[in-house]
């Protein structure tokens, strides 16, 4: 049986191995399996790869999206240039890294970039947001990342985002893991009163449906959408890559 799954810790309230099984059902194919397989550290992956005989690939998921680059032999072109890996295929004993994320949220958000925002922020500096970094440049899109600890030139702190300044930037996208399921009443530190219709928030959580964030930004006429459709068009480009 063709084994793939899902790595990242912890893995609890994932969405991959529920979306697979119910594919494979839905889709009657057989003699497959998904498993999560919770690795709390790099190091235990080539355990994993070796004990798992029948292993075709796996998702990578919080928080080794940029760790496990070092443990892959090839890294596919769009996966290099984003620096972050959340599909990895494994062929004649290599690993070969591959970024879905950027897929998913380029087709999930494509239909609102049509309008064209003329500044993004970027909430959260891990994998998945160098994800959607990759996309905002391909669309033209100048963009800064909100972060605890700015680090670099394109960032800026929580405590900097002004009821002023927050009007700079029409589109917002948390790419951090804060209003997760359970913890739902968390959320970045936003001047919330300061949004309008005329913003645009995207979270890339899908459990809650509408996590606090999403919910303060509504009340006061703002666009939003979470992450399910990102998801759902990430695992199904997995899937493909996979089955090559």
């Amino acid at each position: 049986m063709r084994t793939f799954g899902l790595i990242g810790y912890p893995l609890a309230h994932s969405f991959s191995k529920n979306y697979f099984e119910a594919k494979f059902q839905r889709e009657k194919i057989s003699d497959v399996c998904y498993e999560n397989f919770p690795l709390q550290h790099m190091d235990e992956l080539s355990d994993l790869v070796q004990n798992e005989k029948n292993l075709h690939g796996f998702n990578v998921t919080i928080p080794h999206k940029e760790a496990i680059i070092q443990c892959m032999h090839e890294l596919e072109e769009t996966a290099a240039k984003i620096g972050a890996v959340n599909c990895v295929k494994i062929e004649n004993g290599k690993l070969i890294g591959y970024n879905t994320d950027a897929y998913g949220f380029e087709m999930s958000i494509k239909p609102f970039l049509e309008n064209k925002y003329e500044r993004a922020l970027i909430l959260g500096t891990g994998g998945a947001s160098k994800a959607v970094a990759f996309v905002l440049s391909n669309w033209n899109i100048p963009f800064r990342y909100a972060t605890r600890s700015p680090m670099a030139e394109n960032q800026i702190s929580y405590a900097e985002l002004s009821a002023e300044n927050i009007k700079f930037f029409p589109l917002i996208i948390n790419c951090t893991p804060l209003g997760t399921f359970p913890d739902v009443d968390k959320h970045p530190l936003l001047p919330f009163e300061a949004l309008t219709p005329a913003h645009f928030l995207y979270d890339l959580i899908y459990n809650p449906t509408e996590t606090t964030f999403l919910r303060r930004g509504k009340e006061r006429g703002a666009q939003t959408m979470n992450g399910l459709k990102m998801l759902e068009l990430q695992a199904e480009k997995s899937w493909a890559i996979w089955n090559e």
